[in-house]
């Protein structure tokens, strides 16, 4: 439970499949010489820990496949075989190819857009575990016994994927990483990026932290890393004590678009000091990188500040292993640098008096 206060939590899970997720090799057996459904002990254990990872996805883990396979072949249980408790749709990654998996891991974590260290690897084969190991050391690879009737012990005892709450979002993971996956390649075959983002449709909410909004935006403070300016956690306490304080201002951002609602997506808490709107915590799933999301947000903080008679935003980077990505965040939305120390941290200022406009985004807003 410390571990997800502090945003160590795992968030994926990826799956071999020839004997983790049933028993035999699917190229060479064929669908109906694989060993898996009641009858057979073994067969039963291969559907009991398939139960157990469709119950981590009903949580929000996102799972991911990686098997040295055919793809056709891999698909094939999945689309066809009664005794399937996992189907296709609750993927949200699925590779199957003849490269190293280690290789895959970093296309899995590229794909879904997490870090590898946000990754589980469970594969029957020890040598397969040794070179996921060995070659992408960020990835968590538990050791598996040889009956699949302890895989699930196995994979639970560590507790990868502790949460401190579970959001009406989690339900609806796989759906959401399935549904980034379709604006990718729509984004690919696309030229312009403008011509990209008009043709998503966006729509967003920006407003105040609700009753509706607490718990989920307690999770993402508590798990994001990567756009995470500030990686300070806040307790559901802390948030409560924020919305009842006339200094702070709390502002969420909820996204959808053409291929589906990604839920609560944005979290920014700041507080009045003197004369300007200072920036305690800006986080942003990674799931909508470069929509436009950060203008519309800073244009709600802008307004907000500049009706409470404030001249300026001020904010910090403090610097940790896994928020690089944010490091000239402020830089981009047209801030000044006005101080930095030896340990990395910088502090941020801009000036909304006066001459300063409203950022262009293609999200078509509504504010609370």
């Amino acid at each position: 439970m410390i571990g997800a206060r502090l945003g160590r939590s795992r968030k994926c899970l990826v799956l071999d499949l020839d004997n983790t997720l049933w028993g035999g090799v699917i190229g060479d057996d064929g669908l109906a010489g694989i060993n898996l459904g009641q009858g057979d002990a073994i067969g039963e254990a291969y559907v009991a820990f398939q139960r157990y990872a469709k119950s981590l996805a009903a949580r929000g883990v996102i799972l991911a496949v990686c098997s040295k396979n055919e793809d056709a072949n891999a698909r094939e249980p999945f689309e066809k075989h009664p005794e399937m408790v996992l189907k296709l749709e609750d993927i949200a990654c699925f590779v199957a190819n003849w490269e190293d998996k280690a290789g895959n891991m970093r296309r899995i974590a590229q794909e879904l857009n997490i870090g590898l260290d946000s990754l589980v690897f469970v594969d029957d084969n020890p040598a397969e575990r040794k070179i996921v190991r060995d070659l992408a050391p960020e990835v968590a690879v538990p050791e598996i016994p040889v009956d699949p009737a302890d895989y699930v012990r196995a994979l639970d005892r560590h507790r990868y994927f502790e949460a401190i709450a579970v959001s009406s979002e989690d339900f609806q993971r796989t759906q959401m990483y399935r549904a980034n996956a379709e604006r990718a390649a729509t984004a690919s075959n696309v030229g312009d990026i403008e011509e990209f983002l008009r043709s998503l449709d966006m729509k967003g909410w920006i407003g105040p932290v609700g009753d509706l909004e607490l718990d989920r935006t307690v999770q993402l403070i508590g798990k994001s890393n990567q756009f995470n300016l500030t990686t300070r956690r806040h307790s559901t306490g802390d948030i409560q004590a924020m919305r009842g304080d006339p200094a702070w201002v709390t502002r969420v951002v909820k996204l959808a678009d053409r291929f589906g609602d990604n839920g609560l997506i944005s979290v920014c808490l700041a507080r009045a000091e003197a004369d300007a709107l200072v920036i305690d915590t800006w986080l942003m799933s990674c799931r909508v990188l470069k929509r436009g999301v950060e203008h519309a947000l800073l244009n709600s903080l802008a307004a907000e500040a500049r009706s409470r008679g404030l001249a300026k935003l001020r904010g910090e980077y403090i610097p940790t292993a896994k928020n690089v990505l944010v490091k000239n965040h402020y830089a981009g939305l047209g801030f000044s640098q006005i101080a930095a120390d030896e340990g990395g941290r910088t502090v941020w200022e801009l000036n909304i008096d006066g001459g300063w406009a409203p950022l262009s985004h293609f999200i078509a807003e509504e504010v609370s």
